[in-house]
């Protein structure tokens, strides 16, 4: 009897449920990757995503052959390659960790019934949330659509969890053909593009493990305010971890706990809370699976956005060249590291979807392409919520002003000076708002603005009111139809 134990966003030893299943009776465990972008539809990973996942994957590797196992990799249709591996070497069971993406929640339904139909035992487990999707409800029996609700929900239920711990042997399966290579996938890019990634990440377990060690050790404490300031390191910079399962919430929030006990206590409750933002995204996704590409607000399916004639500043967003030095310095982070800082994200988010009236679904799929921690649940609650047309949406069409964000939050315009280097000589005063500054000052700077940097590509104030004038008329437009 021989178990396959097939991984997929649950790259990682310790805290495995559906690994502690498959070696509970002492039976023979084949691990098992199989690569099929194909399955993941629209939402197949993008570069930078992929660029994590080829070096996770040679960790997990490494970490199984130290247990005397080793990864076997396939690439193609996930149903037909377990048929194939259980016929070979006569496997009678199959486990994995649950997944909660709706075209992959449809797949793996479909593989079950199959391969329990070929007389397989199969079993799925929760690797990936402190709770499942079903099991925190409204009073009503409803799923929630406002966070510090559905978190209130959570925190009563929050205690200690019982994480597994990594096995220190892997009873080894029959023996299979060499199988593919890590290599052999391409997920790496063709062009070195990826430097900056490299130099600003380590993935794999043990680079996880360590990360949470040294943030949870140093930096928790002042969490709350320090995360909000993207000039220094206050960030935990553990989503991308989490997003691949190098690491679970059950084992993070274990480890808070033995640190700091209390999760709820003012010491560490606003990266517990970070923690449960995590698990709304995936509440939601459960709930309202269609909210990847449409909003959960259907009155924005008639809002006026701009399209085709608006490429040019869809470009100019994407490449940090909009003259605005707050968003451009993120988005040239982003591109350079693969992850923008969250304050950041969210003001370029507004700058998109609000003063230039570009749909959150072009800055969803920019993000996909881009970013190490692009998670459909996150990503989705993300732009959602910017755009105002999401779950736990502002009471009020919020439009973020990049100018006093950036003076609130980089005063010293130390993020903004490290990403726009050609601003760095320009005082505090005007380095986030450099059309502001006399043309001495600009020249005494070295700044030739529309040159050296852009002239802003539109008005700030001007679009605001734009927005929000839009905005009004979709709502009145879609409550006179409503009350028809």
């Amino acid at each position: 009897m021989t178990a396959i134990l097939w991984f997929r966003r649950d790259l990682r030893l310790d805290d495995n449920p559906a690994l502690v299943s498959a070696i509970a009776d002492g039976m023979p465990v084949i691990p098992v990757y199989i690569h099929a972008p194909d399955e993941e539809a629209s939402w197949a990973r993008g570069a930078a995503s992929r660029w994590w996942l080829h070096h996770s994957l040679l960790a997990l590797d490494a970490s199984l052959r130290r247990l005397g196992s080793r990864l076997w990799i396939a690439r193609g249709d996930s149903l037909a390659e377990l048929r194939r591996i259980a016929a070979v070497t006569g496997a009678t069971r199959v486990v994995w960790n649950r997944l909660y993406d709706p075209v992959i929640r449809e797949r793996d339904t479909q593989i079950k019934q199959a391969l329990k139909a070929d007389g397989l035992d199969c079993a799925s487990h929760n690797a990936t949330l402190l709770f499942e999707p079903w099991d925190i409800a409204t009073a009503e029996g409803r799923p929630y659509r406002v966070f510090s609700a559905f978190w209130r929900a959570c925190a009563k239920r929050l205690c200690e969890p019982s994480p597994l711990p990594a096995p220190s042997t892997l009873p080894a399966g029959p023996d299979l053909e060499k199988g593919l290579a890590v290599e052999d996938l391409g997920l790496l890019p063709r062009f070195l593009w990826d430097t900056g990634l490299r130099a600003a990440w380590t993935p794999g377990e043990s680079a996880a493990l360590a990360s949470a060690t040294a943030f949870l050790d140093e930096r928790v404490a002042v969490y709350g305010a320090a995360r909000d300031l993207p000039g220094i390191p206050g960030t935990s910079r553990l989503s991308p971890h989490l997003h691949l399962g190098e690491i679970s919430p059950r084992r993070l929030l274990t480890m808070v706990i033995a640190r700091h006990g209390d999760p709820t206590a003012a010491r560490v409750e606003a990266f517990v809370r970070e923690l449960g933002w995590r698990e709304f995204a995936y509440h939601l996704l459960y709930h309202f699976p269609r909210t990847t590409d449409e909003p959960l607000d259907a009155r924005f399916a008639a809002f006026p956005w701009r399209g085709a004639e608006a490429s040019e500043d869809l470009a100019a967003w994407q490449q940090g060249r909009t003259g605005i030095p707050l968003v451009d310095a993120g988005m040239r982070e982003l591109w350079h590291s693969g992850w923008m800082h969250n304050r950041v994200r969210m003001v370029a988010a507004s700058l998109l979807t609000k003063n230039l009236r570009l749909p959150w679904q072009s800055g969803a799929r920019w993000f996909w392409e881009t970013l190490v921690d692009a998670d459909l649940a996150s990503n989705t609650l993300g732009w959602q919520w910017t755009a105002g047309c999401g779950a736990d949406a502002a009471p009020y069409f919020r439009v973020f002003n990049p100018v006093r964000q950036g003076e609130r939050f980089d005063p010293q315009g130390v993020y903004v000076r490290r990403w726009c280097p050609e601003l760095a000589r320009l005082p505090d005063t005007c380095i986030h708002q450099p059309w502001t500054a006399s043309q001495a000052v600009l020249t005494a700077c070295g700044v030739r603005l529309g040159r050296d940097y852009p002239l802003p590509i539109l008005d700030l104030a001007a679009s605001r009111q734009v927005a929000l004038a839009a905005w009004s008329d979709t709502r009145l437009t879609a409550d006179a139809l409503e009350s028809r």
